[in-house]
């Protein structure tokens, strides 16, 4: 089953797979589960990959050069770049400068070890660069055969339409969940107007409303998480509560959480195109039943009543001030 992104011939499958955990932020990283993960999403025709350079840093885009090596022709291959990192993993501000632009795609097509990324972000706007600036640069990139499609991530309204007029934005990524429906009152129209997908990041709002996070201490002591306003004590019980109304749903339907929360995105339209992350191949076989799992109009309204806008407790990030730019 695919999915346009955009009007200028991106087709994708209904699910891609996120990349990111299988580097940094989610604890500890196994390269040969890794590998592995991404070989059988192949098999299972989940070809739309996602990494970034940050990831790692610069790891992730090695790691998924070597998995798709002997199999480029599969793949839908999706990167970014804007967030800059040194070799410690220290972050070093947003970039979205020409110069900068060209050099990052450069190192993440030798990286990736390959001749052209088929979808490339700008990750994060970066407000000292005007994004025509940065989308001119991109652009060019397109016009050498560098880049197949441009995209943005967690950009404002605004942002998305300026960048638009420069050269056609395919696709927008910005989280998009259950419990994260803040690009429903603005950016999806405007994305829909301008004729944009979007690829929803963190559709399992980063993996609590599979069910399997009840406290803290269920994460690593390096995962990220462990620093997310949502995750905290007291939004943590609030947040608790929406989760029991999922796996109360799913159970109802004898689905699992997970597969639950992933339909309700992909019934959200025919043009947003979820990647849960996994660094694991049991929860991507059971993520990739979501395509084709139906809800009920009865089902959705449930949902709809349990989790109206706003209603997950806490911020998405501790530092909200680099996203809807």
């Amino acid at each position: 089953m695919k999915r346009r992104l955009g009007t200028q011939g991106l087709e994708v499958p209904a699910l891609g797979l996120g990349c990111m955990g299988m580097s940094e932020f989610y604890g500890t990283a196994d390269e040969g589960e890794a590998i592995a993960t991404i070989h059988r999403s192949l098999e299972l025709g989940v070809t739309f990959l996602d990494t970034a350079d940050m990831y790692g840093p610069f790891t992730n885009e090695l790691l998924v050069g070597k998995a798709i090596a002997d199999r480029r022709d599969q793949v839908v291959l999706a990167t970014k770049f804007g967030n800059m990192r040194g070799e410690q993993g220290e972050f070093l501000g947003i970039n979205g400068s020409p110069e900068y632009v060209r050099s990052a795609c450069e190192a993440s097509l030798k990286r990736l070890g390959v001749e052209t990324i088929d979808l490339y972000y700008q990750h994060r706007v970066d407000l000292e660069t005007p994004i025509e600036e940065t989308v001119g640069a991109m652009a060019e990139l397109v016009q050498e055969g560098k880049v197949r499609f441009l995209g943005l991530s967690e950009a404002g309204a605004a942002t998305i339409r300026r960048a638009h007029a420069v050269h056609p934005i395919s696709a927008l990524q910005s989280e998009y969940s259950l419990w994260t429906r803040d690009p429903e009152p603005e950016i999806l129209p405007t994305v829909r107007e301008l004729g944009i997908g979007l690829v929803a990041y963190s559709p399992l709002g980063r993996g609590f409303l599979s069910g399997r996070i009840r406290s803290i201490d269920d994460l690593e002591a390096t995962d990220f998480r462990r620093r997310g306003p949502r995750f905290q004590e007291e939004n943590l019980r609030r947040n608790l509560a929406l989760v029991d109304e999922v796996e109360a749903l799913a159970a109802a339907k004898d689905v699992t959480p997970s597969q639950l929360a992933l339909a309700w995105v992909l019934s959200r339209g025919d043009d947003i195109v979820p990647i849960p992350g996994t660094k694991r191949r049991s929860y991507l076989e059971e993520n990739a039943v979501a395509v084709g799992l139906e809800l009920t109009a009865d089902e959705l309204e449930r949902l709809e009543r349990a989790f109206p806008a706003g209603v997950a407790a806490g911020d998405r990030y501790p530092d909200m001030s680099t996203v809807n730019r």
